[in-house]
């Protein structure tokens, strides 16, 4: 990667402190393969993947995912990345954060998270720790509330704004 150029997905400098990251996750139907993911910082850098994928896709998700995973910030707009490459670039991501929480809504997006830090048999993204929190959000929705609904951004984004404002 060239000098002072960020990786897919990503951002350029190692932070210093611990931060929350809200996490959501796009995924081919119950129990499929992860399509995309977004971290957003308290601090508002944002990282945002798109897999590549080429098995058949749930019909729900074909119609109300696929066509929006470009529906993102130009900066942020990858080519679909193999699974190593997203692993690597949400390592990369996450370096120089001591003990990032990752926070979600939903137990199935920390499960596509925590599965996509195994790169190998016996083999992870190197990280010196990770923290989880799942919140139970009952009656408010992230697609709902989001910008572009089951876009993990947009979603990962609502999360924030949601469990951040003043009471």
């Amino acid at each position: 990667m060239p000098q002072g150029q960020a990786p897919p997905g990503g951002r350029l400098h190692a932070r210093e402190a611990a931060l929350r990251y809200f996490l959501d996750t796009e995924y081919n139907g119950w129990g499929g393969a992860l399509l995309s993911l977004a971290l957003v910082a308290d601090s508002g850098e944002e990282f945002y993947i798109v897999l590549e994928h080429d098995g058949p896709l749930e019909a729900w998700v074909e119609r109300n995912v696929v066509p929006y995973f470009d529906s993102v910030p130009e900066s942020l707009r990858t080519t679909r990345l193999s699974r190593a490459a997203a692993a690597g670039a949400l390592g990369f991501f996450l370096a120089g954060d001591p003990d990032p929480l990752i926070v979600a809504d939903w137990p199935e997006d920390i499960s596509h998270f925590a599965s996509l830090l195994v790169t190998g048999p016996g083999l992870m993204v190197p990280l010196p720790s990770c923290r989880f929190q799942l919140v139970a959000l009952t009656g408010f929705s992230t697609a709902a509330n989001s910008a572009v609904p089951h876009n993990a951004l947009h979603d990962a984004r609502a999360l924030r704004d949601h469990l951040t404002a003043p009471d």
